[in-house]
């Protein structure tokens, strides 16, 4: 066991704080921001990210104008089927008018004979 004969409390205390120092300094010296292969690497990868957001919102963009272009057929072909419905409403309602008017036609031809 190592004794600690001359060596007061200031003393312990300096050389801890002196050798956390000397790490702190082996670290930030190993750090990879001082790398210059890491600011390569890490530039790709920032590239590789921006590529990859274009890719999604490109995909995003197609999805919005295949729905928009869905979204405009189905209400053309709901436009045309109300067109339709409204012609055949258009056209029941000129029949019972005809038959309407038939019959009271041929009412009006009785009454002429009697």
């Amino acid at each position: 066991m190592a004794s600690n004969t001359g060596s007061t409390f200031k003393d312990r205390r300096d050389a801890s704080l002196a050798a956390r120092q000397a790490m702190m300094e082996r670290f930030k010296a190993r750090t990879p921001a001082n790398d210059p292969e890491f600011q390569v690497k890490q530039a790709e990868l920032v590239a590789i990210h921006e590529a990859r957001e274009a890719r999604i919102a490109e995909r995003k963009a197609a999805k919005a104008a295949e729905i928009a272009r869905v979204e405009a057929e189905r209400k053309a072909a709901e436009e045309a089927a109300a067109a339709e419905a409204r012609a055949r409403a258009a056209e029941e309602r000129a029949r019972q008018k005809a038959a309407r008017d038939e019959a009271y036609a041929a009412r009006k031809a009785r009454k002429k004979t009697k």
